[in-house]
C-alpha cells in the first residue's frame, strides 16, 4: 500500500482550537490528574492523564515545556482520586457540558469529540511502579461509560518497555483500543543525547521499540528543533531514517510517524522550531526512505 504525506496547516478553523493546542495545563480546575486539551495529533478533544505529577522524568529534553526546577505541588499519585477525577472529566465531556467552558466553547464541530485517553504529563508515564494497575483501572472505567470506540494512548520515551511491569500494561492497552507513541528524536548516540539528555543508552530506547512494535503496531512521535540556531544535520536525518528502516526489517511495525517541532515554551531557550518547509522536508523524506506513512505537525 502506498504511504503518504498528511499536512497539518498552522491555519486550523477558528481561533481558539489553535490557543488551544498551546494550552495543555496538568490542572483543570481543582482535578491533579486529569485535564482536557484539545489535541492536534487526536483530532478532537484528549483526556490527559499525569503519572507524573512529582514532575520527575528519566528524560530531560531540552525542547520539554515542563518545569522542572519549581516544586511540584503534588508528590504522588492517589489511584481512587485520579479515578474519580477521570469519572467525573467523561460525564464532562460527553454530557456536552465542556463546550460552556469559555476555553472550549469555540471548538469547530469536528473537534467536539472524545478521541483519546493520553498517560503522559509531567515524566515518563511508564516509570510509575502501578503501571499495569492504572492501566487496566482505566480500561474498566472506560468500558462503564460504555466508551470502547475512544482510544488509550501512551505517549512514552520508551525507556521502559523492558519492564515486566510495563509489558503488562502494554497488554492491557492491546485489548482496551490501545495506541502506544513512542519518541524517537535521533539517529545517533550523540545526537539523543543532546537533546533527550538522559543517561540511558540510545540502544535501549531502539530495542525497546523494535521488540513493542513486533507485538504491535506503534506510532513514533519525532520532535525536530532548531539547537543554538543550527537545524538537525543532514547525516542525523539520514540516520534516523536508517535507524526506522532497521526497526522494520527487525519485524517492527511502525504505522505512522510524527514529525513535529516546538511549540510551546521549551525548557531551553536555544531550542526553537523549524520552519514549516523543514518539517515537511522532514516528513517527506520518511514516506520516500521508509514508505511509512508520515505527518506534520507545526510550531506556529
Amino acid at each position: 500500500m502506498k504511504s503518504h504525506v498528511l499536512l497539518h496547516e498552522c491555519t486550523m478553523p477558528a481561533e481558539q482550537p489553535l490557543k488551544q493546542h498551546r494550552f495543555h495545563p496538568r490542572q483543570y480546575e481543582q482535578n491533579r490528574f486529569v485535564y482536557p486539551v484539545v489535541s492536534r495529533r487526536s483530532k478532537g478533544i484528549s483526556i490527559g492523564v499525569n503519572l507524573n505529577p512529582d514532575k520527575v522524568c528519566n528524560f530531560d529534553c531540552i525542547y520539554c515545556q515542563v518545569d522542572r526546577r519549581s516544586e511540584a505541588t503534588t508528590k504522588f499519585v492517589e489511584m481512587d482520586q485520579l479515578l474519580g477525577e477521570l469519572d467525573s472529566m467523561f460525564g464532562f465531556i460527553t454530557s456536552g457540558e465542556i463546550y460552556e467552558d469559555e476555553r472550549f466553547s469555540s471548538l469547530p464541530g469536528h473537534l467536539r469529540r472524545l478521541n483519546d485517553i493520553a498517560f503522559s504529563g509531567d515524566g515518563e508515564p511508564t516509570t510509575y511502579r502501578n503501571f499495569d494497575e492504572i492501566i487496566q483501572q482505566v480500561a474498566e472505567l472506560k468500558t462503564k461509560h460504555s466508551l470502547n470506540a475512544v482510544k488509550m494512548v501512551l505517549i512514552t520515551n520508551a525507556s521502559m518497555f523492558h519492564r515486566d511491569v510495563v509489558k503488562r500494561g502494554l497488554e492491557i492497552l492491546d485489548e482496551n483500543n490501545g495506541e502506544v507513541w513512542a519518541k524517537l528524536d535521533a539517529g545517533t548516540e550523540d545526537y539523543f543525547h543532546l537533546v533527550d539528555r538522559t543517561k540511558i543508552p540510545f540502544q535501549r530506547i531502539l530495542d525497546n521499540i523494535t521488540d513493542a512494535s513486533r507485538i504491535r503496531p506503534l506510532v513514533i512521535q519525532s520532535l525536530f528543533m532548531q539547537v543554538s540556531g543550527e537545524s538537525p544535520p543532514q547525516q542525523e536525518i539520514d540516520a534516523f531514517l536508517n535507524r526506522l528502516n532497521e526497526i522494520q526489517d527487525s519485524g517492527g511495525q511502525l504505522k505512522l510517524v510524527q514529525i513535529y517541532t516546538v511549540a510551546r515554551q521549551p525548557a531551553e531557550s536555544f531550542a526553537a522550531p523549524l520552519t514549516n518547509a523543514e518539517v515537511d522536508a522532514i516528513t517527506q523524506r520518511v514516506v520516500d526512505k521508509t514508505g511509512i506513512q508520515a505527518e506534520s505537525y507545526y510550531g506556529c
